[in-house]
């Protein structure tokens, strides 16, 4: 008599075929909109995207976990992402996730290795999702942060949040249990995704970027990047807005509407301003009704020291801002060799997923 098949596989083939069908519907959709696009003469990302799906950049993490390619859509064009899933998450697991905004110049292997959050998340057994910039939307792949003027801010916003509705869906990360984490041009979309909807994301984690509102255009954003703009007051009007409605249907953040933040900064980087981190911080804790605490200065063995302070609400910490002294535009403790990275700072990658990890409930 044949072996009946366990629950456990047939909920795997199940898996892979609906991954399956997903995966050809959208290659399809890719390849249409390429064809329409050449008939028009028109410039579109699809052609782009169709070739990036063909190649196989190295994995940046071998032997911890799957590194998974993936489309998301919307009405910003379509974008490449890379998912890693790490080895020995059970069938059925509902696993954290945690999004990686990469910076300017920067790609998700790249990020990756500079950051080493994949070996992290494979210690502590979470997703994490690399949305990539087109270099057709960015020459230098940098996300739109600064363009909400014309809508390209938030189209490209929704395009992220397409990405993790996807991953939800189809490889099993808990909705509710969702971190955003972003470098410099990365740093100011997580910052904007979070406030425009705050309710999806558990915490939010800016490094070397610039808040919501101090930019409105490609015009108006290096001011904004060298720290001598004043929030914007349509975009400042929209995000109090914003805030205020979430806080009045949303009671998964302890500290009010928005998700609690840690803004990491260099107070030598001459790319952002340091005065971003502290408008960011500033921001958080005017949305949450939360006051600074005493600054404490923290230095681990031989690298940068640093400068922390909390604002709270209560016992709730709505931000923390953690100024690096010596530390220029890179991300802090990343991996040597890797651009954008600097292995003589403090450790941003533990520093994010303590702070995440409390507000997942998880063991940090």
């Amino acid at each position: 008599m044949p072996k009946r098949p366990s629950a456990a596989a047939s909920l795997r083939r199940a898996w892979r075929k609906g991954l399956s069908a997903v995966t050809g519907q959208v290659l399809r959709s890719a390849r249409d909109a390429a064809h329409q696009a050449r008939r028009t003469g028109s410039s579109d990302l699809m052609p782009d995207l169709v070739r990036g799906m063909r190649k196989t950049p190295a994995h940046p993490s071998p032997g911890l976990g799957d590194w998974v390619a993936g489309i998301a859509s919307g009405r910003a064009g379509m974008r490449r992402f890379r998912l890693f899933r790490p080895s020995g998450l059970a069938v059925g697991e509902r696993p954290p996730l945690v999004v990686m905004l990469h910076g300017c110049g920067q790609d998700p292997a790249g990020f990756a290795r500079s950051t080493r959050m994949n070996r992290l998340a494979a210690r502590e057994g979470f997703l994490v999702l690399y949305p990539e910039q087109s270099r057709l939307a960015n020459p230098q792949r940098c996300w739109n942060w600064f363009d909400t003027e014309s809508g390209r801010a938030q189209a490209e916003a929704a395009l992220i949040l397409a990405a993790i509705d996807q991953v939800c869906l189809l490889h099993g990360a808990d909705r509710e249990r969702v971190a955003l984490v972003g470098l410099s041009a990365g740093a100011g979309m997580a910052a904007l995704l979070a406030t425009m909807h705050p309710s999806r994301f558990k915490a939010v984690a800016m490094h070397s970027g610039v808040p919501p509102g101090m930019a409105t255009s490609a015009t108006n954003a290096l001011r904004a990047m060298r720290g001598s703009a004043l929030p914007s007051t349509s975009t400042s009007t929209s995000t109090s807005t914003s805030a205020s409605a979430s806080a009045s249907t949303s009671t998964s953040n302890a500290t009010g509407a928005w998700p609690p933040l840690l803004v990491i900064h260099g107070t030598r980087d001459r790319v952002v301003g340091a005065s971003n981190a502290y408008e960011a911080a500033r921001q958080w804790a005017e949305a949450a009704g939360a006051k600074a605490a005493p600054a404490r200065v923290v230095q681990r063995g031989r690298r940068w020291p640093m400068t922390v302070v909390d604002f709270k609400r209560g016992r709730a910490v709505a931000a923390t801002l953690v100024e690096i002294d010596g530390l220029a535009h890179a991300w802090s403790g990343g991996a040597a060799k890797e651009p954008f990275s600097d292995p003589a700072g403090p450790d941003a990658t533990a520093m994010i997923w303590r702070f995440v990890a409390k507000r997942l409930a998880l063991k940090a």
